[in-house]
């Protein structure tokens, strides 16, 4: 290869929305496409070509439909072979943080709902599913947001991460590695953002972490580790620094830890357009590109500094040996995901039923229910008449979070019409929307005043917004540059520093408890809002997040008791933005927690979540656990076998959850650090023995030296459903 050919594998540079022209039912390529592919011999990858929303104006009248999508796919593949030399294939990558940001796709619940399942099995299904809708287009690789650990919910965007811990975060990576690339490996998961981004000083979007070493390996590492063990081979760079290095030039973290430490063998793409960010560095784009080859990006993406680096050799900034390291990682997954092979892409037709029973299965999964005030619910049918009120309670966009494409009415289900679909008398369930989730307008409080008084229980759809809006302006990574334009207030660029429910939702809350009416509120969110303020005016509670285009029949289902709730959360509930931070595995140094005017604990904590049943559990043995740290090396687990009975008048699931707190160790510990966990299904008076176990490396830690180690001592066991409800054991290592 020429040094340009090989330059021309290691691009990204052009958004996949430019690369086409649609003219009616035809489509022919774009001159920009063609110059593209002209100038460097070939391209790397292309990203986007069928992403749809308002940064990329892609909709319904000017998208690729379905069932064009292959044949796009499989022009700009004929093309590339028969205008350069090689005729190497290109890699199609495309957003699916939750389904595949394309027209006619499965919208999931985002990732801070899919870890309130805590149910991998079921996010292995639903990332299977999403790699057979990318499978169907010609896709190869699944840009999928599941890195991020969420420690400041003021970040907007705490609804891509799974959790703010790391181990229910890893579980989750893995189950998307496992469920997407399967056995074949037809599609990759790309996994992001690589690291620590999720601790972004301030919850400012691609802020510095300031962490430390140990920091970073006990929270932010473990995913990629996780990931990696599941056969995981391409991840993506994260905008932020750590300790002062960009993450894109950061050499210890995308080499010495990436590859030499973990041994991923795959390939690293940057984040849109962040390798220009390293010109703060440099101001010198040669340089840029010198520093993040050498640091380990291999593949970049819209920016023009990887389009420098031909020119970066030629004038000795650096070596093409460092290129063709690069080169050889993109061509091995080319290769690996058999682009050279001659045989024609198969046709492949996805059940979209299949997809929407899982994205219905997911969503009801993923509510949780924090407070059920003398049992309100669930709801009898054959209540008279609800109100349904609130700027979340028939809004399709805000049901399905950021990253998300336009939307066929039909295709999405809010809160109005799964409660009253499910209702005897439609006739009698009432909606207004009261309020908006940013304005001051309260013009529509006293319409939903008069609505309450008509009705028996009051069902409160509050929250948050993510929904892009067509006319809004993006920074060219596509970030939000006004949001203030629209009712979002979550998303990518959308951080606040108060988390408070905007507007005047509270005030509606306030008004509608004068009335003395039962009221349920459901928060649908993308982080945690602080509730301190209206938890005590409602009687239920239930978290939502954003629970896709079946979301409203979930809701609807566990209020009318036709689905237990099983949801935990992801993600510790502050009462109020000045208690961050208050993730629930904080460091024990001896330090005073609470505030002198406030609680330092947060109102509801990671893993807290309620069913309609109860259950009780006990330890099958009451004798004291030891464990020889050789035999831990040897692979032998301890095993903690527990007794788990359904004591109440509902089937249902309940979530087993083990923790440890290392009470004898040479560096600080944390107070809690969950290790294990399984949900499993129980009937009325149904006993299950449910078997944690804790291995060599959930009992080891970072000692002074930085040396990862099991040391002898004694570590104290909690198991329970509820941080609330702990059962304790001593095991002692020896």
């Amino acid at each position: 290869m020429t040094l340009k050919e090989k330059v021309g594998q290691l691009n990204q540079k052009l958004y996949g929305w430019q690369v086409y022209k649609k003219e009616g039912g035809k489509y022919e390529l774009t001159d920009l496409f063609k110059q593209h592919v002209e100038t460097f011999q070939g391209i790397g990858a292309l990203y986007g070509l069928f992403r749809a929303d308002p940064w990329s104006g892609i909709h319904f009248d000017n998208g690729i439909p379905l069932k064009d999508c292959l044949h796009v796919t499989t022009m700009i593949q004929q093309y590339l072979k028969k205008h350069t030399r090689l005729g190497i294939p290109v890699l199609f990558s495309e957003e699916c943080p939750h389904g595949h940001q394309a027209l006619d796709s499965t919208v999931f619940p985002t990732h801070i709902g899919s870890g309130a399942t805590w149910n991998p099995k079921l996010q292995q299904r639903v990332s299977n599913y999403v790699a057979k809708e990318l499978q169907e287009k010609g896709v190869h690789l699944g840009l999928v947001s599941t890195l991020d650990i969420a420690r400041d919910p003021r970040w907007g965007r705490t609804e891509e991460c799974f959790a703010e811990d790391p181990y229910l975060s890893s579980r989750m990576t893995e189950a998307v590695v496992k469920g997407m690339q399967g056995e074949k490996r037809e599609v990759l998961a790309v996994l992001k953002h690589f690291a620590a981004q999720g601790s972004a000083v301030g919850g400012h979007n691609a802020g510095p972490a300031l962490i430390g070493e140990r920091e970073l390996r006990e929270i932010h590492i473990p995913p990629m580790k996780a990931g990696i063990e599941a056969g995981a081979l391409a991840c993506m760079a994260a905008y932020n620094e750590i300790d002062g290095i960009p993450c894109h030039s950061n050499r210890y973290l995308l080499t010495n830890i990436l590859r030499n430490e973990l041994g991923f063998k795959g390939f690293v793409m940057a984040d849109g357009v962040a390798l220009e960010r390293l010109l703060h560095l440099s101001g010198d784009k040669e340089l840029a590109a010198k520093y993040a080859m050498e640091a380990g990006v291999d593949l970049s993406l819209w920016d023009d500094i990887y389009t420098q680096l031909e020119y970066a050799v030629e004038n000795g900034k650096m070596t093409e040996a460092t290129i063709d390291m690069a080169v050889k990682r993109v061509l091995y997954v080319k290769f690996l995901l058999g682009l050279f092979s001659e045989a024609p892409l198969e046709e492949k037709i996805v059940d979209r039923e299949e997809g929407k029973r899982l994205n219905l299965e997911m969503a009801r999964e993923s509510i949780t229910l924090l407070k059920n005030k003398q049992n309100l619910l669930p709801l009898n049918k054959d209540k008279p008449t609800i109100a349904i009120i609130g700027p979340n309670a028939d809004h399709v966009y805000n049901m399905l979070g950021d990253y998300t494409p336009p939307q066929r009415r039909d295709s999405v289900v809010t809160i109005r019409d799964g409660i009253t679909s499910i209702a005897k008398d439609q006739d009698t369930v009432l909606y207004t929307k009261g309020c908006d989730i940013r304005s001051e307008d309260k013009s529509d409080f006293e319409h939903a005043k008069k609505l309450a008084r008509q009705s028996d229980v009051i069902i409160l759809a509050l929250g948050g917004s993510s929904a892009r809006e067509f006319g809004m302006s993006f920074h060219t990574n596509g970030a939000v540059i006004n949001p203030d334009q629209s009712q979002m207030d979550s998303g990518e660029n959308v951080d606040v520093a108060n988390l408070r429910l905007g507007g005047v939702q509270e005030e509606l809350v306030k008004e509608l408890a004068q009335l003395n009416i039962p009221m349920i509120g459901v928060l649908v969110q993308g982080r945690p809002h602080s509730i301190e303020h209206i938890e005590p005016y409602l009687d239920a509670i239930l978290i939502a997040w954003y629970p896709g285009q079946q979301g409203g029949r979930a809701i609807a289902e566990v209020i009318f008791g036709e689905v237990n709730p099983s949801g935990r959360l992801p993600i510790s509930i502050p009462f109020s933005s000045g208690q961050l931070p208050v993730y629930y595995n904080y460091k024990d140094s001896g330090g005073k927690r609470d505030y002198y005017d406030e609680s330092g604990e947060a109102m509801y904590s990671f893993g807290d979540g309620l069913s309609y049943s109860s259950f009780s559990y006990q330890f099958c043995s009451k004798q004291k656990l030891f464990i020889d740290r050789q035999l831990l090396s040897e692979g032998k687990m301890v095993e903690l076998p527990v007794d788990v009975t359904n004591d109440g008048p509902y089937d249902g699931y309940v979530v087993m959850q083990l923790y440890i707190r290392d009470i004898e160790s040479s560096v600080t510990q944390r107070i809690r650090e969950l290790k294990d966990f399984q949900k499993i299904w129980l009937r009325v008076n149904e006993t299950k023995t449910v078997t944690l176990a804790l291995t060599e490396e959930d009992l080891s830690i970072w000692d002074l030296h930085m040396k990862q180690k099991v040391e002898q001592g004694t570590v104290l066991l909690m198991v329970g459903d509820s941080p609330k409800r702990f059962i304790e054991k001593e095991l002692i290592i020896q």
